[in-house]
């Protein structure tokens, strides 16, 4: 199985130590690769402006993996930045994202859920998607940590603490008994945080990544994005005439 990690910024900043941290998390088959895009550009989506700014890279890149034969692709931002588009342009190749992952898990996990956000400012899009993948009645709250993208990774021991208190407030008094880390760049503290809380904590990477493995292993039994309502791609004579999509990678 051949996985491709895609950072939607332009910076590789995240790029070795999300596919180190991936490594030992995936299936002992599976091959992951990561891959960002070249500056200049944001180097977050914490603005929706931002997002779509990186949205023809986005498309390309999902376009070029699976004529590279990855099985799958996952879009790296918990926004889910594209995620309909890119299942649009694929006819094989399966394509997740963090949001998608984490709520669809976290439901089977438990009964409520709380989303530790870094900003106020990122709450709304995320309340749109928590709406759409019909998981609001399993919300218990959205936490905000007062963090921006880049902050979780510069102090590990401020960003566990932050959290940690955060999380324990979402099960004490918001009722959550499932946490979900509401941006891949919280990675590499679930770990710990759910061993002394006591309740399941989703990392916004490990998860897509483990669903992306399920939807893989799914294909075998002919269950890949149905074509035949709102994942319809676009005709091939139109994105070559038009070149819309430009050169792949």
């Amino acid at each position: 199985m051949k996985l491709l990690w895609i950072n939607p910024i332009a910076t590789n900043v995240y790029d070795e130590p999300i596919r180190i941290y991936l490594e030992s998390v995936k299936e002992p088959g599976t091959e992951i690769n990561v891959v960002s895009f070249p500056p200049p550009g944001p180097t977050h989506l914490e603005y929706n402006c931002y997002e779509m700014w990186m949205m023809p890279q986005l498309l390309r890149t999902v376009r070029w993996a699976e004529q590279q034969g990855y099985d799958a692709a996952v879009i790296g931002c918990f926004y889910d930045p594209g995620l309909r588009a890119a299942r649009e342009l694929t006819q094989r190749m399966v394509v997740t994202a963090p949001a998608e992952a984490c709520l669809r898990i976290a439901a089977t996990l438990g009964e409520s859920m709380a989303i530790l956000v870094g900003r106020q400012k990122w709450i709304p899009e995320m309340k749109e998607n928590v709406h759409k993948y019909g998981y609001k009645e399993k919300l218990a709250a959205f936490k905000v940590l007062n963090m921006g993208v880049h902050d979780f990774q510069m102090c590990p021991s401020e960003t566990k603490r932050r959290i940690l208190e955060a999380a324990r407030e979402a099960v004490e008094r918001d009722g959550a008994d499932v946490i979900v880390l509401g941006c891949t760049a919280e990675f590499g503290f679930y770990q710990e945080i759910q061993k002394e809380i006591g309740v399941p904590v989703v990392d916004a990477v490990v998860a897509p990544v483990k669903f992306a493995e399920f939807l893989v292993k799914l294909r075998q039994l002919g269950w890949g994005h149905s074509k035949r309502m709102g994942y319809e791609g676009p005709p091939e004579s139109e994105l070559n005439s038009w070149a819309i999509l430009g050169p792949c990678r």
